[in-house]
Parts: C-alpha cells; structure tokens; sequence
C-alpha cells in the first residue's frame, strides 16, 4: 500500500475523530472513555507540537498519530506519541511507517527521547513494533489500565532515545 505521512489539515479531522473513536470505543488500549465530537477534535489535535495522518493513494485517511512532550518543564525534552490505524488497515505496515515518521518528527522538534507510559501487555502488535524499532521496556505498572470488560490489565512502559 502506497502511503504519504503528512501533518494533517482540517480536512482530515472527521476522519480522524472517526479512527481515534473508533479505537475508545474498543477500550484496550487508549485511555479516553468518551468519544471526540468534531470541535472537541479539532482543539484536541490543534494543540499536539505535531498531528499527523497517513493516507493512501486515493487520499483515503488510514492512520494518524499525535507527538507531543511526555511532561513540562525540566522534562520536555522528552516525547509521548499515541497512534491509530483504521480497522481494517492493520497488519499492513501502516502503524511501523507512522513510529518511523515520529521518530524524525522527534528529531525535528528538538526531543532527546520518545517514551510511552501506557502500553497495555495485551496489545502484542504494539508491543512487537516497539521492541522492533528498538525501544526498551523500562517497566510495568500493575494492572494499570480498566479494559472495557472492567478487568485490569498491566502498563508498560517504552523509551527510545532519538538521535
């Protein structure tokens, strides 16, 4: 599949929400619980340092990420980024391009690392990618994440340091 990894424009944001909603609404990996109207969309990836969408040849929006500082301050220096795939589109490659695209953004913007603090043990996709690009698993928070069936799953958590 033929993708361009690109900031996203205000085109892109009702097929955005739609793929961030539609990963809630599955509740075993995002930690939001309510799902993202259009304006409450927009603001949300307004304020991100960058929004970007993967789209394919026909211009159809398959994936999305959001890249923005883990903490503030002292600690800023230091990336968080969350990532989407339209179901239906995964397993083919569109979730590795859009870490790669992160990982020159985090250069980019000036980040030394990118961390992850909430990567559920059951996501093995995420899991897998992560330790195939390099990323180290720092630790786990036990049973920090309320799955939608109401039982708790672990948090891991990942660091890679960007160069």
């Amino acid at each position: 599949m033929e993708l361009e990894i690109r900031e996203y424009c205000e085109a892109d944001l009702p097929g955005m929400a739609e793929i961030w909603n539609a990963i809630v609404e599955q509740g075993d990996s995002f930690p939001q619980e309510e799902r993202m109207a259009l304006n409450r969309a927009r603001a949300f990836f307004q304020q991100q340092t960058f929004s970007g969408v993967a789209v394919d040849e026909t211009g159809a929006l398959q994936g999305l990420y959001i890249l923005h500082p883990n903490n503030v301050g002292r600690c800023a220096h230091i990336a968080n980024a969350s990532y989407g795939v339209r179901p239906g589109c995964r397993g083919y490659g569109v979730g590795e391009r859009l870490v790669r695209h992160s990982l020159k953004m985090c250069a980019r913007f000036g980040f030394r690392g990118l961390q992850f603090n909430a990567v559920v043990c059951t996501n093995r996709a995420a899991i897998h990618l992560y330790e195939k690009l390099g990323f180290t698993r720092l630790g786990v928070t036990p049973e920090g994440y309320r799955m939608k069936d109401e039982s708790f799953q672990d948090l891991w958590l990942f660091y890679k340091r960007v160069t």
